[in-house]
């Protein structure tokens, strides 16, 4: 059995577990979050004992923090690695991913978003609907590719950026916001 935890069940978890169902990989799908809700089996401080505490041997267990603020998702993705808990890496089945472009643990691809080749995304980031980073960019952890958002080939972003929805970034550049 494959599970997915969710850490956060606002609008952005439930689009993650809306993403995750239809990549028809997990069997069950809940969310941790302090305040309580749909399908929501714990608080966020309980993470390791959940994902270590139900399941048995034939499960297996996956997280993916799933909050808008770039520090507090990137700091998750942090604590539920050095819990030794696999991060997930979504990509929803309508979104390009080149086969030699790599995404890091614990980030998302969204409906109709565009990473090229060679481009490497790491830790913890966001690539939201339609946004295209073209070939041999760097996105450094836990930042947000907005709605729209173009990233011209050869680009570097830095840790913790957001680029805004619709925003085109042409040249080389290092940025944070």
């Amino acid at each position: 059995m494959n599970r997915l935890i969710i850490l956060g069940a606002g609008g952005f978890g439930r689009t993650v577990a809306d993403i995750a169902r239809q990549t028809n990989h997990y069997d069950l799908i809940c969310h941790l979050d302090d305040v309580p809700g749909e399908n929501v089996i714990g608080q966020l401080a309980e993470f390791s004992a959940i994902a270590s505490g139900t399941g048995g041997p034939d499960c297996s267990t996956e997280m993916l923090a799933a909050f808008g603020n770039n520090a507090f998702r990137l700091e998750w993705c942090k604590k539920i690695a050095s819990a030794g808990i696999k991060l997930a890496v979504l990509v929803h089945p309508r979104a390009y991913v080149s086969p030699v472009a790599d995404i890091g643990p614990g980030s998302v691809v969204l409906p109709m978003a565009v990473v090229n080749t060679e481009v490497r995304v790491e830790q913890g980031c966001i690539i939201n609907c339609g946004a295209l980073i073209d070939h041999g960019c760097v996105i450094e952890e836990g930042c947000h590719i907005c709605l729209g958002a173009i990233i011209k080939a050869e680009n570097h972003i830095a840790s913790l950026t957001k680029v805004e929805a619709g925003e085109v970034i042409e040249a080389r550049t290092f940025k944070l916001n």
